[in-house]
């Protein structure tokens, strides 16, 4: 495949119309390897730019490899939640490419302001980057289902809230920021960060997932079974 220019403009265009709520239209079936490519890309450089000054991150996550198996794992999750529902169009490859496009705003964790700002300063600003870069994506999130599925708005947000509840929970529970348990039992003035907030929010929105998890699952299996006889229903009588 030869590398075509005005494609790769197109896909930046795009990205950032995207990245605005505008609307677009992109054409995965010609330039689906090119969008692919960007959205590990995006992915790739947000994974180096949030870890890169984290003296608690291992290696790999430096390397900006755990954000890359993040959107594969999401990918996975939330395409065998979309599978049972039937939507109108979707597919493995264009939930990979969603979800590389919605990583350009977590460029803000690359932003070194433990190393500009005092300590309480640095961990209100990552606060801010934590709700600014959470909205943002969850917003994209929640357009990207309800346009390209044609949900109604219950299914929306059951289908958007309950895989992010298995992320958070996960992310918890595999302590891949290094600082979860610590903070739980308490850590040294010496081993403090400005990320140590953020961690706390993690916990508060992990104990959130626990209780609104099973709340959602109620609601995934009841649309699944409501959507089902809906389809058949409309097979038997055309």
């Amino acid at each position: 495949m030869m590398i075509s220019s005005n494609v790769i403009k197109t896909v930046i265009k795009n990205e950032f119309r995207f990245l605005i709520f505008k609307p677009f239209v992109p054409d995965l079936k010609n330039h689906g390897n090119y969008y692919l490519f960007f959205a590990f890309f995006f992915t790739w450089t947000a994974g180096i730019g949030r870890y890169w000054d984290n003296p608690r991150a291992d290696i790999w996550q430096m390397l900006g490899l755990g954000s890359v198996v993040y959107i594969i794992t999401f990918a996975c999750i939330l395409w065998a939640l979309l599978w049972p529902l039937k939507p109108d169009r979707f597919s493995f490859k264009s939930i990979i490419i969603f979800l590389g496009m919605t990583s350009p705003p977590a460029i803000l964790y690359a932003i070194p302001v433990e190393k500009i700002f005092y300590m309480k300063t640095a961990a209100f600003m990552n606060i801010i980057f934590l709700l600014v870069v959470a909205v943002w994506r969850v917003a994209l999130f929640v357009m990207y289902i309800r346009k390209t599925s044609g949900f109604d708005a219950f299914t929306t947000l059951v289908v958007t809230g309950l895989p992010i509840t298995v992320i958070i929970s996960s992310l918890a529970a595999l302590n891949l920021e290094h600082a979860v348990f610590k903070i739980m039992g308490g850590i040294s003035d010496s081993e403090r960060t400005a990320n140590d907030t953020v961690y706390i929010i993690l916990l508060i929105l992990t104990f959130f997932s626990f209780f609104t998890a099973p709340f959602l699952l109620l609601g995934y299996l009841y649309r699944i079974f409501t959507r089902r006889n809906l389809i058949r229903y409309f097979i038997t009588k055309h």
